[in-house]
């Protein structure tokens, strides 16, 4: 998984609009990216919602949020109209960007191991660095430490 320190790897991504992006785009200002496993899945749903509820707080630090899963766009843009989701939510359906950040890790369910994505947040500063990692995030409360990460920049 990246560290503090490391740079931000080049990623096309995809929008819940089917738009192609990089992460370069958000250049020279800070940025919050966080991976999520699937889309709709009350885990992610309870994340993103927080995320959401602080947009606010985020927008007035100048600080765009993106949350990425290995989900279609199109899946992307039902999970954020269906629940109003006011972050960018975006499409790493090939893998790349889970890979580049190292968030494509083995994990183990009911003795049963398998790949999947680690739920992991990186705050980058302005010129593309990782200032802060949190990886194995436990959803309850996190987007508010994130904030208050933000916050203190």
């Amino acid at each position: 998984m990246l560290e503090q320190g490391m740079s931000v790897p080049a990623v096309t991504l995809t929008d819940a609009d089917g738009v192609d992006f990089t992460l370069d785009a958000y250049q020279g200002k800070p940025l919050v990216v966080y991976f999520y496993p699937k889309a709709d899945t009350p885990g992610c749903t309870n994340e993103a919602k927080d995320f959401t509820a602080l947009a606010d707080d985020f927008a007035a630090a100048g600080v765009p949020i993106v949350g990425i899963s290995k989900d279609k766009a199109g899946k992307l843009k039902k999970f954020a109209d269906k629940y109003g989701l006011r972050v960018i939510l975006a499409s790493g359906e090939s893998g790349a960007a889970c890979e580049a950040f190292g968030t494509w890790v083995e994990k183990s369910l009911y003795g049963r191991k398998y790949m999947g994505i680690e739920r992991a947040t990186f705050l980058v500063g302005a010129e593309g660095a990782i200032l802060r990692v949190w990886p194995k995030v436990k959803v309850k409360g996190h987007a508010a430490e994130v904030l208050e990460a933000v916050q203190a920049l």
